[in-house]
């Protein structure tokens, strides 16, 4: 049964929730247990990666409220004009860490649909298949939901600079939440390895856009030395206030429906703090007596840049192997994940597994997701085709109800599309002659006489 709340009872709880949300978060390391200040990013005694923390949740609830109320008021937020519950990460606020209202930058990111993939569904072999899609976001892509926080944390703590290191999507959303905040924004990219799309985006937001010599890791590596020596906040996923914002995915994820978990979610692997976050909400739901059971979360990696699957496979998950990624699906083309342990420990607590998928692969699958009206970008296609070797294992029974996290819009690798359709997205490479496989999904334009003929002919041979 729904509660229906009259506006003064919503005020109560709003202001309920806000007397008791000082001071209720804290940093603390996942390797020492250390505490740090809230401006840092990795624990300076072991030098492990941070997250966030709510110690007074056990004994008080979020902001004092308990799940029914939470609920309920974020329910009744859906319809306020008020720009942060507009906003589907702002609108969980309760369960994020305490930024000042006027501090808060927002473009209204998240409330991102969940679409139901039939065909994909019967392609996969499972009865029911749903997509989160992430890149209906303001920049198109799931990093929106992260950057909203982490920015806002910057601009509070009066930062005038902020920067990143990014194979595109996190350089487009930086860009647009500093130009939003009055920020100054600084990325560093690898030359010539990421989408023209996404560095149109960074461009036209008002970045000072660097593109190094180098591959996403090395770009990590110089873009930590400027943040030592400057006054600038770095706005990767490191950044425990970016992991923070995206776990609201989760939370609007499990709202859809009806805070009734599925049994299985499944994550592209880039950086992969994605599934840290996700991992993280469910904990926290759980913690928090939303749910009873966590989904099993299972991380997707290209073969071609796969540090996870081999750290699993190979050792165990007890020491990451670093590769040199090489993968047309250029958002996770990332071959040092920073945030490998705490999507290792995500894997094991809700008893997920890892998967690689091959180039070919990727390609039919996000061709089988445009075929649908939905379309993704090649990293988000990860999820589908990783998916169908689950089933194929069995891990993934038929049954079972799957959600795919489609973390990117079509449009952010326009050329990957284009070049599939044509028919030379693998030409003069080694897999040109696998890719023969693909010319039942191709849709090249066809060229015409300009007559009414032509194309009724066409049109007649189309239904045959």
């Amino acid at each position: 049964m729904v509660t229906i709340l009259s506006a003064e009872d919503l005020s109560n709880l709003a202001n309920q929730a806000l007397k008791t949300r000082q001071s209720v978060s804290e940093l603390r390391c996942i390797g020492c247990g250390r505490t740090a200040l809230a401006d840092r990013f990795r624990c300076e005694h072991c030098h492990d990666l941070l997250e966030i923390l709510y110690p007074r949740w056990d004994e008080h609830g979020a902001a004092g409220l308990d799940a029914r109320a939470l609920k309920t008021l974020w329910r009744e937020r859906r319809s306020s004009f008020d720009p942060a519950d507009q906003s589907g990460v702002w609108r969980f606020r309760e369960i994020l860490p305490e930024i000042g209202a006027q501090k808060i930058i927002t473009i209204k990111e998240g409330n991102t649909p969940v679409y139901e993939l039939p065909r994909c569904a019967k392609s996969a072999g499972v009865d029911q298949l749903c997509g989160k899609h992430q890149g209906m976001n303001p920049t198109g892509s799931f990093k929106d939901t992260g950057m909203t926080v982490a920015a806002s944390f910057a601009r509070q703590a009066g930062y005038r600079w902020v920067a990143c290191a990014s194979t595109g999507n996190t350089s487009a959303s930086m860009a647009a939440y500093a130009a939003r905040g009055g920020l100054h924004s600084l990325v560093l990219i690898p030359d010539g390895k990421i989408s023209w799309s996404k560095l149109s985006q960074s461009l036209d937001y008002g970045a000072i856009t660097c593109q190094l010599k180098t591959d996403f890791d090395g770009c990590v590596r110089v873009l930590n030395e400027v943040v030592q020596r400057m006054p600038v906040y770095l706005l990767n996923s490191v950044n425990p206030y970016r992991v923070e914002g995206q776990k609201t995915v989760a939370f609007e994820l499990l709202e859809q429906f009806g805070w009734e978990p599925p049994d299985h979610i499944i994550v592209p692997g880039g950086n992969l703090a994605n599934s840290s976050a996700i991992g993280k909400a469910m904990r926290e739901m759980k913690q928090l007596g939303f749910i009873s059971r966590l989904p099993k979360i299972s991380v997707i990696q290209a073969v071609g840049a796969n540090p996870l699957v081999r750290t699993i496979r190979e050792n165990g998950g007890e020491k990451l192997i670093p590769v040199q990624a090489e993968t047309m699906a250029t958002a996770i083309r990332i071959g040092n994940p920073a945030s490998w342990k705490k999507a290792l420990r995500v894997i094991r607590e809700s008893e997920g597994t890892v998967e690689e998928v091959s180039e070919i692969e990727i390609a039919i699958a996000k061709a089988e997701i445009g075929a649908e009206g939905i379309g993704c970008e090649p990293a988000s296609a990860v999820t589908l085709a990783g998916l169908k070797k689950l089933v194929k294992q069995g891990f993934v029974k038929p049954q079972e109800s799957v959600v795919l996290i489609l973390t990117g819009h079509a449009l952010k690798d326009a050329d990957f599309t284009l070049k599939f359709h044509r028919g030379d997205l693998f030409a003069g490479t080694p897999l040109e002659s696998e890719s023969e496989i693909l010319k039942s999904q191709q849709r090249a334009p066809l060229v015409l006489e300009p007559n009414l003929d032509a194309v009724i002919d066409l049109l007649r041979a189309a239904e045959d």
